[in-house]
This record gives C-alpha cells, structure tokens and sequence, in this order.
C-alpha cells in the first residue's frame, strides 16, 4: 500500500471542491494558495485544507520536467 503524501508548494494538484488543477505557491496558517497551472501571476485561490487536494505532479517531477524542456 502506498503512502499518500500532503501537498505542499510546488506541488501541481487537482482542487476536487473547485474541479481546478492549480500549483501550491504558499501554506499559511493551513491554508493553501493556489495558482492555475500555467500562470504566475493569474487569478489564485484557496483551500482550507489539504483535504479535497490531490497531488497529479510532485515539485520534484515539475522541476525535472522543466530541466528538460
């Protein structure tokens, strides 16, 4: 069985209470601030939670990703 990891920033994760895909730029105080994926500076939001947060791209993954592009 494997362990699911909490969000954190960087993380790429699908918002099941907003159906949105976003980036994890910021956690204050449990709070999750989150960016559309192809933006960095476009129109964030929040999440009061990690519940409902699901992690589709690792920091790790997006970071290779990039490298290679």
């Amino acid at each position: 069985m494997t362990e699911e990891k909490s969000p954190w920033v960087g993380d790429q994760v699908h918002d099941a209470h907003t159906g949105r895909e976003g980036v994890v730029t910021d956690v204050k105080n449990g709070t999750y601030i989150l960016r559309p994926v192809h933006s960095y500076w476009g129109q964030t939001w929040t999440a009061s939670g990690p519940e409902g947060l699901t992690v589709t791209v690792s920091r790790l993954e997006r970071v290779r990703r990039e490298r290679e592009a």
